[in-house]
Order: C-alpha cells, then sequence, then structure tokens
C-alpha cells in the first residue's frame, strides 16, 4: 500500500482548507508547517510560501498542490498580490515536482468533461510573449536573472520582437495572445491556456522542455496529446475531500 502522505499546512486559509479536504479524503495525518521534522517522510502541501518552498527541499518525496492547468479557481491579480475569489476550480496534485510528471498514458474522457474550446494553431504572429516567474518562483528554481538569461536564449533561435509579462501586466494575456507567434515560460500553467488558444508554448523547467523547448521555436508545433494527462492531474476541492484523486495518485504511483 502507498505510504499516506502527511499534510502540511500553513496559515493561509487556502492551505488549510486544501490539506484538510486532502486529509479528509486519504485519511492522512496533519500536521503544521513550524511543527514538522520527520524529513524521511513523504508530505503533501500547498504553494511554497510561508516555509513550504524550504521545507519541499528537505524532503525526499513529496506531492505539491497548487492552482490547476485550466478552469481554475476565479483570481484577481492586483497590488502585487493574488486574491483567490472561490474555490470551485481545479488545482493540480504533482508527485515531486512542481507543475507536472508527465507519467503514463490516459484516455480522453476526462478532458472532455472540461469543455475546453481549442482554437486551431495560429500561422502568424508579430511577437513572443515572455511570461515572468513570480519572485517566489524565481527563489525556489534560483534563477534570479531567469528573464535576462531567458531572452538571450530565445534571440538564439528567433529574431521575433519579444513582449515581457507577468500576472500584474496592465494588457491582459488574452490580448497578447491574439497576435503571438509563441508563448515561453519558466514553468507558468498559461504556457497551456496559451496552447488552448492556439499559440505554442516552450518552456525552461527541465520537465516541461519534454513537451517543447525553445531551441525548436520557429518550429511553432502544439503538442496536444499532453492535455490528457494534464487533466488527470488536476482535481476538485470535492474530488480531493472524497478522496477520489487520492485513489487515483496513489493507483498511479503503485505502477510506475
Amino acid at each position: 500500500m502507498k505510504e499516506l502522505p502527511i499534510a502540511i499546512y500553513t496559515d493561509h486559509s487556502i492551505s488549510k482548507t486544501l490539506c484538510y479536504s486532502f486529509a479528509l479524503g486519504s485519511k492522512s495525518l496533519m500536521c503544521h508547517v513550524n511543527n514538522f521534522k520527520e524529513y524521511n517522510k513523504t508530505i503533501i502541501t500547498y504553494g511554497v510560501l510561508r516555509g513550504t518552498g524550504e521545507l519541499l527541499k528537505k524532503v525526499n518525496k513529496y506531492y505539491y498542490i497548487d492552482h490547476g492547468y485550466f478552469n481554475q479557481s476565479k483570481r484577481v491579480f492586483e497590488n502585487k498580490k493574488t486574491n483567490v475569489i472561490d474555490l470551485d476550480g481545479y488545482f493540480r496534485i504533482v508527485f515531486n515536482n512542481l507543475i507536472f510528471n508527465n507519467k503514463g498514458k490516459h484516455s480522453s474522457d476526462r478532458l472532455n468533461k472540461l469543455n475546453l474550446k481549442f482554437k486551431n494553431k495560429k500561422k502568424s504572429g508579430q511577437y513572443i510573449i515572455l511570461s515572468e516567474p513570480s519572485d517566489a518562483m524565481k527563489k525556489f528554481y534560483n534563477v534570479k536573472n531567469w528573464t535576462e538569461e531567458t531572452i538571450k536564449l530565445i534571440k538564439n533561435f528567433s529574431d521575433r520582437k519579444i513582449i515581457i509579462h507577468n500576472k500584474f501586466s496592465k494588457v491582459s494575456l488574452n490580448d497578447l495572445l491574439l497576435d503571438a507567434w509563441a508563448f515561453v515560460s519558466l514553468q507558468s500553467t498559461a504556457g497551456f491556456k496559451a496552447m488552448i488558444y492556439g499559440v505554442p508554448a516552450y518552456f525552461t523547467d527541465k520537465t516541461l522542455r519534454a513537451i517543447s523547448k525553445i531551441e525548436e521555436i520557429e518550429k511553432h508545433e502544439i503538442n496536444y496529446e499532453i492535455f490528457n494527462s494534464l487533466a488527470y492531474s488536476q482535481w476538485t476541492i470535492n474530488e480531493i475531500k472524497s478522496g477520489e484523486a487520492w485513489e487515483f495518485i496513489s493507483k498511479q504511483q503503485n505502477t510506475n
């Protein structure tokens, strides 16, 4: 039987809600981040702030919870803060990674239920969107100069204009995608949104590079097969609370 992870929560309300929901569904123990010292144990936690990021680097095995790849809970970005309006969207749960494992083959049934409206791949575009990671992610990945270094990398393979964008930018991502050739990020889930809009996305994260890498930015291709796996890596609060999410995840881990 798969080892039950200990749900590590912080004082943040979303952390408490998600960790409690997971513990309820999996019958796992809970522990406040400040009280956890058993680094040989497997844990599950939300986000990389308030001590969880440091903890993730100390343990050998962990499950990471964050907002889903698509059909996320509604959020508002303002005054350098992220405000979550509700928790009725999807949350990804990933093993020993923050974004994606890309493990196994999955059917399209779960993806079909999401009713995503895929647009045709764009045939042209005036610029490349460079999506800046948050300060927290720059710190966690230890990529202080990610923006400058990635611009240099892109210019080795494309001479297109580069527009820097982040979640606090005044121009919305939706508007930028209208005339974009490509979307580049460290590990942003907005890359999958770009793909749905018909804009190829490229990543520098070592796991996501298996989907698409900057060296191929002018090939202008989209790997649609990945969406079946993405749909099976994100869950609603109710699916987490009922135990459905852990039942699937634990079985998948046992087969890898």
